[in-house]
């Protein structure tokens, strides 16, 4: 009996599962190391099935019709897909080959089983991402987007989702096939921003985010649009943005109002700090001239009865005398009221009235004070002089309160169309967190006071430790820079 055929060397230790059968009944003469192992059979084991018994599923006439379609030539072979089942009851998916061969005058057939369980996982879990993947994009809103950008100047959309057509009023194969059409759909101010922030992204390879107007003329309206995409290089030098698009019109109208708001109420914080000014001017005047005058008054009549009362009543002189310093004390009251309520050193302008403040604030808290200033006064109308005075002194009263400083330096610089007061301590300074207290009104009320200049104020360290404010504001007409003086 002649000794039954078996694998050649190769196939025996080939990766794929081989199989030799008998072309009439299908059953295995012999399998490779792979089949063996994949099925958990030993070759005795195998020796006794057939492919009907390995493969379950496979129906005998279908198979049958599929073998007969290989005829007799040597080398054609046919393939088909089914499961393999295991030793221990479980099964996998296999593509099997089936091809004629002749050894010693036999028909055989190779089968040639290709494990497709690692194929099927991975098809699975490409259509898992697939699927949550669109159900992100649908619940996207805006337009996720891909737009490549080619070395000689060409852009093209490869992938839009379906929000094109709600957002941009395109469809999508309008702006794959023409991707000039977005560029055209960005109005004229902001289309030179929208290339410029593509380039930069493209040469720093960096996030590209742009916000900007389109004009939809579909529906004759205006939106403004957020793109924000990442970059990365493709083939052939060309550069890849993936990113997405969203309509943010609500929210620039909303910031928009919330600017025109402000303004609103930075005009009337302005109108009533300028109304009080003056209110405070004409109590001041009212104070200085009827109170004043009343006074001034009284002392010359109190002098003239003093001068006639006999020396033989010293009681009455003494009430006299009384009388006269306690008008002496109402007079200064009056007359420090009244500088409070408006300085009288505006009239001489502010380089006049910040040196007078920083003298009589030195004199009062017994704060070295020195200030330097140009030579000559700087033109500023009476709304700007108080506002700027004003600020100055609201800064000094915090550096006495919290500051814990033994000196304080001003300057106030003329530069071109600007002047600038710089007012520094050497105090403890001011930390972060104080600029976030609810109640620091002072320091709201100084910066309010600057934007109603048209300026600016900030807070920083001094040089050697302490605070320093800046105030910025622009003058009417640029002038020439003085010399100071201290």
């Amino acid at each position: 009996m002649s000794p039954l055929p078996s694998l050649a060397a190769e196939m025996q230790a080939a990766a794929s599962e081989i199989y030799l059968l008998d072309a009439e009944t299908l059953a295995v003469v012999d399998a490779n190391q792979a089949a063996r192992l994949n099925l958990g059979m030993d070759a005795g084991a195998l020796g006794g099935t057939d492919m009907y018994t390995l493969a379950p599923g496979l129906e005998r006439a279908a198979l049958a019709e599929l073998l007969t379609g290989l005829g007799d030539e040597i080398g054609a072979q046919v393939g088909l897909r089914t499961h393999l089942r295991r030793l221990d009851g479980s099964s996998y998916p296999v593509r099997l080959c089936f091809l004629r061969i002749v050894r010693d005058d036999r028909a055989l057939l190779l089968a040639i089983a290709d494990d497709l369980s690692l194929e099927q996982a991975s098809a699975r879990a490409l259509a898992q991402s697939q699927a949550r993947f669109d159900a992100i994009v649908r619940n996207t809103p805006g337009l996720v987007y891909q737009f490549v950008l080619h070395p000689d100047g060409r852009a093209d959309f490869p992938w839009l989702s379906d929000g094109c057509s709600a957002l941009l009023g395109l469809s999508v194969l309008e702006l794959q096939h023409d991707a000039s059409l977005f560029e055209r759909l960005i109005l004229l101010d902001d289309r030179k921003g929208y290339l410029e922030s593509m380039q930069a992204s493209r040469a720093a390879m960096s996030g590209w985010n742009w916000e900007g107007r389109i004009w939809i003329d579909a529906w004759k309206d205006v939106k403004w649009i957020n793109l924000r995409a990442t970059p990365h290089l493709v083939d052939g030098g060309a550069v890849q943005w993936d990113g997405i698009m969203s309509n943010i019109s609500a929210s620039k109208q909303e910031q928009q109002e919330v600017l025109r708001s402000r303004a609103r109420l930075a005009e009337l914080t302005d109108h009533i700090e300028q109304v009080k000014e003056q209110e405070r001017a004409r109590i001041a005047r009212e104070i200085h001239d009827d109170l004043g005058g009343n006074l001034t008054a009284i002392k010359m009549a109190l002098a003239m009865l003093a001068a006639r009362l006999p020396d033989s009543q010293p009681a009455l002189l003494e009430k006299a005398n009384y009388l006269d310093d306690l008008v002496d004390r109402t007079i200064e009251a009056v007359h420090r009221i009244s500088l409070d309520l408006r300085p009288t050193m505006l009239d001489l302008g502010i380089v006049a009235a910040l040196e007078w403040q920083a003298r009589e604030f030195e004199k009062q808290m017994g704060i070295a004070c020195v200030f330097r200033g140009p030579d000559e006064d700087i033109l500023l109308d009476d709304d700007h002089a108080t506002a700027l005075f004003r600020i100055f002194q609201e800064a000094l009263t915090n550096i006495a309160k919290h500051a814990g400083a033994t000196r304080v330096t001003v300057l106030l610089r003329r530069q071109r169309g600007h002047l600038s007061l710089d007012i520094c301590d050497n105090g403890r300074g001011i930390q972060p967190a104080d600029r976030l207290k609810p109640h620091s009104f002072g320091l709201r009320g100084m910066s309010e006071r600057a934007k109603a200049l048209g300026g600016t104020l900030s807070l920083s360290s001094a040089p050697g430790g302490g605070t320093m404010v800046t105030i910025k504001i622009r003058l009417a007409t640029p002038q020439r820079t003085e010399t100071s003086k201290e």
